[in-house]
């Protein structure tokens, strides 16, 4: 059975139940199935699908152009590493259990999808257009703040690069498959399992506070709780799975933020709310926005090339991955178009210990995949295995078209203390960094919004979570 299939089904089950459940008691607020079509006419919800279609192609996109400029922008693991350790390697150690590793993937795929979609469901079902409009926004606005900080800022998942640490999420059946073709590995900050339900929390609060409803007193309250308590359960899930830092959790949080308060802020111009959506607006406030909200973007924009050039002067040190004795872990090469090829140089940095590898389909690995582990001697038995003499380089190209492909390497030393450094650089030949820069400069503008949008709010004496277009502030 196929996550896709799987999705499907949860889809048909759950929607239903959830919907009927989180109204019990509260009938009145159910929208009746034969006016549901009516109801998706009038509220234009049909723009709700079509923005989680765009989501989806916007992130094909972002991860179209991930590996080809990894070349350029490095990764910035090792900095993460040193500033928390070992930590998550004692939150997987500590409570390592077979059926909780199994429930707690199948949570943090399905369920994290199914809640994003359901969220949407939900709002509509009950008539709260408002809070329709912005957990729909939430998803594709949190995804679209953080392409920046995916496409030059990468860390490695914890897996990769903390000795003995296991990839229980990514190494385990046809997990890997979909993961490896969807979901590249050096996305770990900011974790968008915290940034995305954190966003729909703070909308609520944002809701009910402008509005001087009580959370518990608030008709929604249990569905908010089922919100709050799968988001804890994420952030448990992204430390012990093996998948991100523990400094991921607030910068999730941070991102999580500011995609809220610019969808808090925004929503009620684009309903029409208070007019028309452009009501209001003079060439004095475009300069002023112009201004202020651009020299935000400029320095952001700043900020993301002196990384690039950082990581570009820096590129001999670099270490792409750490294994420790034993360990085994992948790089994924993304499919190749026709006469279209990838290099890819494999450094042992090493000075005693001899690195393995080998290069198959994403398909060929799922039988030597088995619950966070490779199982290096069904590969060594089936694959063509090379070796890395310590201190050596090696460069394997790729040429097969429309295909993707891992690149499994391995630490045969006895000792988990006994750590290989790697460094892997991908050569796609084609220069995709003016697409990186453009699909993150909407992320770079967001937050110089959100900033100016609350120094404004803090100038005019009114609260920062007032919602209020800014031509009405004067007619109070």
């Amino acid at each position: 059975m196929s996550p896709y299939t799987v999705m499907m089904g949860l889809i048909l089950i759950l929607t239903p139940a959830i919907c009927w459940l989180f109204t019990l008691g509260r009938k009145e607020t159910r929208t009746p199935f034969g006016k549901m079509f009516q109801v998706i006419h009038e509220k234009r919800y049909y723009l709700h699908a079509l923005g989680y279609l765009f989501i989806i192609k916007w992130k094909a996109l972002t991860d179209d152009l991930n590996e080809p400029i990894k070349i350029r922008t490095g990764n910035w693991t090792e900095w993460i590493y040193s500033l928390e350790g070992n930590a998550t390697l004692w939150v997987q150690q500590t409570f390592e259990n077979a059926w909780l590793t199994e429930f707690l993937n199948f949570h943090y795929l399905f369920i994290y999808l199914f809640l994003i979609y359901i969220t949407t469901v939900y709002f509509a079902y009950v008539g709260e257009r408002d809070m329709t409009d912005k957990v729909t926004l939430n998803y594709l606005l949190i995804y679209a703040l953080a392409v920046p900080y995916y496409l030059f800022f990468n860390v490695e998942v914890t897996s990769s690069w903390i000795p003995g640490m296991d990839a229980l999420l990514y190494h385990d059946g046809w997990y890997t498959v979909f993961y490896a073709t969807h979901d590249p590995l050096d996305n770990a900050v900011p974790s968008l399992h915290v940034a995305i339900p954190f966003g729909m929390i703070l909308l609520n609060w944002l809701h009910c506070k402008e509005k001087n409803i009580k959370m518990r007193e608030w008709t929604h309250w249990p569905y908010h709780l089922f919100i709050v308590i799968n988001t804890i359960l994420f952030i448990f899930t992204i430390a012990y799975l093996g998948i991100h830092w523990l400094v991921d959790i607030p910068l999730g949080m941070i991102v999580g933020g500011i995609g809220a308060l610019f969808i808090h802020h925004l929503q009620p111009r684009m309903r029409n709310d208070h007019g028309s959506m452009f009501k209001g607006v003079t060439k004095k406030k475009v300069m002023n926005h112009t201004f202020w909200e651009g020299a935000a973007t400029l320095l952001l924009l700043f900020l993301v090339l002196s990384a690039v050039s950082y990581q570009e002067n820096n590129i001999d040190d670099r270490v792409s991955m750490r294994l420790g004795g034993g360990d085994s872990t992948y790089e994924i090469l993304t499919p190749l178009q026709f006469d279209e090829e990838i290099t890819t140089s494999i450094t042992n940095l090493d000075d005693s210990l001899t690195l393995k590898f080998t290069v198959l389909w994403v398909e060929e690995s799922v039988s030597a995949m088995d619950q966070g582990v490779i199982n290096w001697s069904e590969l060594e038995a089936n694959q063509t295995v090379i070796e890395v003499l310590p201190g050596e380089t090696y460069d394997y190209k790729i040429t097969e078209t429309k295909l993707w492909h891992l690149v499994i390497l391995h630490n045969s030393a006895e000792k988990t203390d006994d750590v290989i450094e790697v460094k892997i650089i991908n050569d796609y030949g084609d220069d995709e960094m003016w697409k990186a820069i453009a699909l993150s400069i909407p992320s770079m503008w967001m937050t110089g919004f959100v900033i100016h949008r609350l120094k404004r709010l803090k100038q005019a004496g009114r609260s920062l979570i007032d919602s209020t277009p800014s031509h009405l502030w004067e007619e109070e």
